[in-house]
């Protein structure tokens, strides 16, 4: 890897950095008492006197996803100066006594300068929590993978990596300002190219920024205990006048789509919750909520801790925790099209950003996570066909038709340990727990007979048996079921 020669060249990149870092955080206003807000972006190429390129910037309030297909700028057609895969960015925000504040973004198969500068993803993570007396923050999920510069290896730690005599790059640029008394705000921009010269066609000046996240949260002040207006010749306590509550800014309603459209997925597709479960269409139905004031999917009710599958051969993405899904992540399979998991229990091992999984993977498990407190256990399920990205979260179809086609598999294996729930996280997210895979019935032991314990222990062996559903490695369907169906109804 090329190394500076003189120490103040050096020390000008780093300062250079350093006001790129403040400039993606300029303009961003601190949030009133009681507030909160949050802001994210996939990819930016700011360029000196020219227009740039960007993929959409995303900010809450209120709840929002971007998903944007591949990003290009300059060069041509074929032979871009800048180059990503799908790009997506998603955000969350509520105020009040409690405020909490989420952003990410992630970007996949970055090339830069016709593969000078390659990563094959790009996260960037911020939080931020606040309460009377407290607020804290921090960038925890945020991660540059498989980054190569100049065809060498490079670090990921927040090192800047000098590019020969034209730029450089740095990775996991972040920055926090107020106190724990008074709110939070943070910012992180996961990878920011830098050129000190013309290279490439672009001149000196631009600025490539990929993954940029920002929150910012202050907690409202306890509500004031007001008196109750005193009655003659009566006493009783004084009570607790309640403050109106904000009426918040919801957007127009957007109808939801009324289409079905085929997803056509290599390698087909399962059903998402294993074992016994029921559903209903509830697509479009009322919610008073940030959610745009509709069911965006449906609700599989299954038991606690049922096993939920991805649904398509495809990779995991957004895996953490939001106040509405709760524990949730999303599903890309190999066509573009996307899927959203919410509610969940706790998380698989292979519920990892950037994970490739197989159709029948077990992600995650079911739950009540999030707004579901309280509810009957299930999994909130949605499908966002790639044709209607461009709607962003509206872009969701009804899923009824495609899970009454979809096949259910017999037998599931669970290779990887512990399952998980996310720490560290805002709001009422739970703690990690432990969730309950398999028993072992010993109630035919006798404690007058040594040997009755191990044989209660024992395996049975036989068709239909646990041993031999365990043996089957990877989803076998139900007799009769066929293969999983490529496509939507």
């Amino acid at each position: 890897m090329p190394v500076a020669k003189r120490a103040p060249l050096v020390v000008v990149l780093a300062l250079t950095l350093l006001s790129c870092a403040a400039a993606g955080a300029s303009g961003w206003k601190a949030v009133a008492s009681g507030g909160a807000s949050a802001r994210a972006y996939g990819i930016k190429v700011i360029v000196p006197g020219q227009a740039g390129g960007a993929t959409p910037t995303v900010s809450a309030p209120n709840d929002a996803v971007q998903f944007s297909g591949g990003f290009s700028y300059g060069g041509d057609p074929n032979h871009p100066l800048v180059s990503t895969g799908s790009a997506n960015a998603s955000v969350s925000a509520a105020a009040g006594t409690n405020a909490t504040a989420s952003a990410s973004a992630e970007v996949s198969t970055v090339s830069v300068f016709g593969g000078e500068i390659t990563a094959a993803s790009v996260v960037a993570h911020a939080s931020a929590t606040a309460q009377p007396g407290s607020a804290t923050g921090n960038i925890t999920g945020t991660s540059v993978t498989n980054l190569v510069a100049l065809g060498q290896p490079a670090a990921t730690d927040g090192a800047t990596v000098v590019l020969g005599d034209w730029g450089s790059l740095r990775t996991i640029e972040s920055g926090a300002t107020g106190t724990t008394a008074t709110g939070y705000h943070g910012f992180v921009t996961a990878l920011d190219i830098h050129l000190t010269a013309d290279h490439g066609g672009l001149p000196a000046g631009t600025s490539i920024l990929v993954g940029y996240a920002e929150v910012a949260a202050e907690a409202a002040p306890p509500e004031p205990v007001v008196p109750a207006p005193k009655t003659r010749g009566k006493k009783g306590p004084n009570v607790k006048k309640a403050a109106p509550e904000p009426k918040l800014g919801l957007p127009p309603i957007r109808q939801p789509p009324q289409i079905t459209p085929p997803l056509k997925t290599p390698g087909g597709h399962v059903f998402p919750v294993y074992g016994p479960s029921s559903f209903v269409d509830t697509f479009g139905a009322f919610r008073g909520d940030v959610s745009g004031g509709w069911h965006h999917g449906d609700d599989v009710f299954a038991p606690l801790g049922a096993p939920l599958l991805a649904c398509a051969s495809g990779t995991v993405f957004s895996v953490g925790w939001n106040p509405v899904g709760g524990n949730r992540l999303w599903l890309r399979d190999g066509a573009g099209n996307l899927y959203y998991y919410a509610h969940l229990s706790a998380f698989s091992p292979s519920a990892v950003n950037g994970n490739k999984v197989n159709a029948g993977d077990v992600v995650g498990f079911v739950g009540n996570t999030g707004d579901a407190e309280g509810t009957p256990y299930h999994l909130h399920f949605e499908i966002h066909p790639v044709g209607l990205l461009g709607l962003g979260y509206d872009g969701a179809v009804d899923p009824t038709t495609y899970l009454t086609a979809w096949k259910h598999l017999q037998d599931v294996s669970f290779d990887g340990g512990n399952a998980w729930a996310p720490r560290g996280t805002i709001g009422t997210a739970p703690k990690s727990g432990a969730i309950l895979i398999s028993a072992t019935d010993i109630s035919s032991a006798d404690g007058l007979d040594p040997g009755s314990l191990q044989r209660a222990l024992r395996p049975v062996t036989g068709e239909g048996s646990p041993a031999a559903a365990a043996s089957a490695r990877v989803h076998r369907q139900k007799p009769g079921a066929g293969q999983p169906t490529a496509a939507g109804p």
